[in-house]
């Protein structure tokens, strides 16, 4: 008589991993006659695992049992029948690569649980405004894995697609359902890319008088794109503009949507509130010239001469802390405003910079917290200022990067570092020096 019995392997450290995954059976051929098991004495890799698009990862299991035969299936589709496995995937997502080693008396197997980043997901954005007049903005990509920057990818994944015309900046970007806006001033292009492999997918052309600044997604239809001539609606089905809101005029910058509100930075007046719903004026807030952050409470964040407001994103209210210094903004020559967030606690970070830029303080401010604004929470080395935007939160990282440039002018401009700063303490941790004439804007980063 033949019987089936299934068995939970588990042998030490092994064990504990393969009792999750890894199952056998064995055979009773004929009258007492057991033939030989495969048994797994080594899983060749890790049961959880992750690897980037377009790289591969080896499994080598090992057995105590010759004569075996091999299946490999990925999301039980055949794939092999070797005994090692080579895994290189062309698309990201989520993957369970299965192994079996068979004989007469029974098998064992294991399963591969495999998440596939995008090409463009282990790391975080840098756009560069490019050198005006000399060339055209781009996109660099800073790796965790490799601790390297990877630059012009935008031009890489895209032959023959450029950000043109030279004359233009790449001032900002976001990332809204999966796909990076990149946006760009003085004439340039507003294009829509894939956030993780960066192809591009849609674009408004470059035209004389163009002058985008900001976008924001509404909803999974609907867009708003900032400029410096007021704000227009976007289409997300069909990538176009509409026509120019009647509710707020002149040069608007950054923009954010919370709750029921869309935030947007106005030249003239300030913050000013739209309802999501018509984009009709809620509230303004006057005398802004920096935004936004939103901290994890869901508050929005905004600071003026010598006020850091916090908004309500429910009620609209407003509470106002006393900043010691006067923050000015960057309407001279418009980037992404110098304050961020952390995503873990209710803490803004506030850069000191100059009319422009040029800061070489940043203060952190713990919502509730006076005290905690009274000095500068990090001091960047000597002979270093920021430029652009030059501060973010990286959430994956729980650190502030910050973006610098030589103090001075001309080649002082391609003397670059990308710092990386502990949140708790201020400690610089990490000093990315390049040099190219790059003039980084702002950071983007997945969440």
């Amino acid at each position: 008589m033949k019987r089936t019995i299934t068995l939970k392997l588990g042998i030490g450290a092994l064990g504990i991993l393969l009792m999750a995954a890894a199952s056998c059976k064995k055979d009773n051929v004929g009258d007492g006659n057991f033939a030989a098991r495969p048994e797994i004495s080594s899983i060749g890799g890790k049961l959880a695992d992750t690897v980037t698009v377009g790289k591969s990862l080896t499994i080598h299991p090992k057995l105590n049992t010759k004569n075996v035969v091999y299946t490999w299936t990925v999301n039980g589709t055949n794939k092999g029948t070797d005994s090692t496995f080579t895994f290189t995937p062309d698309t990201r997502g989520d993957y369970t690569i299965n192994f079996k080693a068979s004989t007469a008396g029974g098998y064992s197997s294991a399963d591969y649980k495999i998440h596939v980043l995008g090409k463009y997901e282990n790391g975080f954005f840098i756009i560069n405004e490019g050198w005006f007049g000399h060339g055209t903005g781009s996109v660099s990509f800073y790796r965790y894995d490799t601790k390297t920057k990877e630059d012009s990818i935008f031009t890489k994944e895209n032959p023959g697609k450029t950000l043109d015309p030279a004359t233009s900046t790449l001032e900002n970007a976001t990332i809204f359902n999966n796909n990076l806006f990149l946006v760009a001033k003085v004439g340039g292009p507003m294009v829509v890319t894939d956030a993780y492999s960066l192809k591009e997918i849609a674009r408004i052309p470059a035209v004389g008088g163009s002058n985008w600044q900001g976008f924001v997604g509404v909803d999974n239809t609907k867009g708003l794109l900032t400029s410096g001539s007021g704000i227009y609606p976007f289409d997300l089905t069909t990538y176009t503009a509409g026509a120019k809101l009647t509710s707020v005029t002149g040069s608007v910058g950054d923009v954010i949507k919370a709750g029921n509100y869309i935030f947007v930075l106005s030249q003239t007046q300030g913050v000013v509130i739209l309802n999501a719903s018509d984009y009709s004026v809620a509230k303004k807030i006057p005398s802004m010239l920096v935004a936004f952050a939103k901290t994890p409470d869901g508050s929005v964040w905004a600071a003026g001469g010598t006020s850091l407001v916090k908004i309500n994103p429910t009620t609209l209210d407003v509470t106002t802390t006393t900043v010691p210094f006067t923050v000015f903004g960057s309407w001279g020559a418009w980037h992404p405003g110098s304050i961020t967030a952390s995503t873990k606690e209710n803490t803004i970070y506030l850069a000191k910079n100059a009319s422009f830029s040029g800061g070489t303080t940043i203060y952190k401010y713990v919502d509730g917290n006076a005290a905690s604004l009274q000095t500068p929470f990090i001091t960047l080395p000597t002979g270093k200022v920021l430029y652009g935007a030059g501060i973010g939160y990286n959430v994956q990282t729980d650190q502030l990067v910050v973006s610098t440039v030589q103090s001075g002018f001309g080649t002082a401009y391609s003397v670059n570092d990308l710092d990386f700063y502990d949140t708790t303490t201020g400690a610089l941790k990490t000093d990315f020096a390049y040099s190219g004439y790059y003039f980084p804007a702002t950071f983007v980063f997945h969440q």
